[in-house]
């Protein structure tokens, strides 16, 4: 994985603006209506290319395929980064209809209940997902996706063939952050999570093997502290944590830490966030996945006075830290200056080396593609500004 050795190299958490061409086919796909493979195959690559040279030419340095190989229904592609996952496994079948959004259980949409519905009427991006017949597994999963990942792969490296960038990465779910209240099939949680990690693993080793970065998606981790109602007790959310890290881990086994980044953000919506676990609750849970760079939510206000628990909390030996200095949660574009203290700030405490600028979380579907790319934009200028800061 390469670092910041002579600069701040810059990358972003995956998702980014789909092209309505795409968008276009994948309703097509979902709907089985109109849908023709070879055109969508052809509408794929082309954005695939597309979203690399966008990257590439605004200067970003680690870039992505935008996620574009997990299909979105339409423009707000909420959930898109784990519900792909389902169309790659085997082993489940659609659940009972679902009325009631997914996310009413959490606490804080109890907390604040006007103006959650107010929000989901209005905003751009909704702050619910609900899916009307939700898979329920029912039987051994096995991974099934080896053409899909297969044909990611090769979009990703054509078109990062064709670029100048210094590296390319892939992202993947995690089996925690994809295993949720699904299991009817396994006898414990436990078991259920170590198959989802077996499955998964076949999806993680193509992606390293393919010569590219693998990025392991886990908002999980902390997010799922808000869907507890009520609060649990610290010790028990940690065991129930515990359980998931190990999960990762079993699936990484066997692969290079130094290929793997893995990502953690306390939720892409735009709500007020106040009963969001407290990165000095899980810090020591994020630093047990075997990965050598962890990209961590840090340009969010409610999480952004954060920094300073990498001031106790001693980034491991070789590891890479990827903190979010552009946020998805306003539309407000950051001050280059703002991005090069957040940077700065990162730099002198854990080593400018050790630090790669990062986004909060995807951009694709969160905040509107005008504002996406210009956050990129300040995001590669801060940089710039830090750069010249901690090198002279």
């Amino acid at each position: 994985m390469k670092r910041s050795t002579n600069r701040i190299l810059t990358s972003h958490a995956g998702s980014l603006p789909r092209p309505e061409r795409l968008l276009e086919a994948n309703r097509a796909k979902i709907a089985g209506q109109g849908f023709d493979a070879k055109d969508y195959a052809a509408r794929l690559a082309d954005a695939v290319s597309e979203i690399a040279a966008t990257q590439a030419r605004i200067g970003v340095d680690v870039i992505n395929d935008g996620e574009f190989g997990k299909a979105s229904s339409g423009a707000i592609d909420y959930g898109a980064w784990q519900s792909y996952a389902w169309a790659r496994l085997s082993g489940w079948e659609p659940g009972a209809p679902r009325p009631a959004p997914a996310l009413s259980i959490r606490r804080e949409r109890q907390k604040f209940k006007d103006f959650y519905r107010d929000l989901d009427t209005t905003q751009f991006i909704s702050s619910t997902s609900s899916a009307p017949r939700p898979p329920v597994v029912t039987g051994p999963i096995r991974y099934v996706g080896q053409e899909a990942v297969k044909t990611d792969i090769a979009n990703f490296k054509k078109a990062l063939a064709a670029v100048k960038a210094e590296e390319g990465f892939i992202t993947a779910v995690a089996p925690g952050s994809f295993g949720r209240r699904q299991n009817e099939y396994y006898k414990s949680d436990e078991e259920f999570l170590y198959a989802l990690a077996d499955a998964l693993k076949e999806e993680y080793k193509a992606i390293v093997d393919a010569g590219l970065v693998l990025q392991i998606d886990d908002p999980g981790l902390p997010d799922n502290w808000d869907m507890a109602n009520p609060e649990p007790p610290l010790a028990e959310y940690k065991k129930f944590a515990r359980l998931r890290i190990d999960a990762i881990n079993h699936a990484l086994a066997g692969l290079p830490e130094d290929r793997v980044r893995y990502h953690i953000c306390w939720g892409s919506w735009h709500g007020p966030h106040t009963t969001d676990v407290p990165l000095a609750y899980i810090v020591d849970l994020l630093l047990m996945v075997k990965a050598g760079a962890y990209s961590v939510e840090a340009g969010n206000v409610r999480h952004e006075h954060e920094w300073k628990i990498w001031r106790e909390v001693k980034l491991p030996p070789g590891k890479i830290l990827i903190p979010g200095v552009v946020s998805h949660a306003t539309n407000v574009i950051e001050h280059p200056e703002l991005v090069a203290d957040r940077i700065v700030r990162f730099a002198q405490v854990v080593g400018r080396d050790n630090v790669i600028a990062g986004t909060d979380c995807g951009l694709g579907g969160r905040i509107h593609a005008d504002l996406a790319w210009a956050k990129l934009e300040v995001l590669v200028e801060g940089a710039r500004v830090a750069s010249k800061q901690l090198w002279g």
